[in-house]
């Protein structure tokens, strides 16, 4: 993740990994990549600062479950 002008984060899925050692192990292979590598740390969420939110974000979710249920609107 990363802000954009105004504030808006911009977010890019980069993989769905099995445990949280395979996730590091990604982050490991792309934070040299351009875009990734002008903010290759992975984030702490109880940082709090907006900026410190800038960089990779871990997040774990149970498998074979649904978890965007209600659907979206395109702005």
């Amino acid at each position: 993740m990363h802000t954009l002008p105004g504030d808006v984060d911009d977010v890019k899925m980069i993989g769905a990994y099995l445990t949280r050692v395979d996730a590091v192990q990604a982050v490991d292979r792309l934070r040299g990549q351009p875009g990734f590598c002008d903010h290759p740390k992975i984030v702490d969420p109880q940082s709090g600062s907006a900026t410190d939110m800038q960089g990779f974000h871990i997040n774990e979710y149970e498998l074979g479950k649904d978890h965007w249920t209600e659907g979206y609107v395109a702005v």
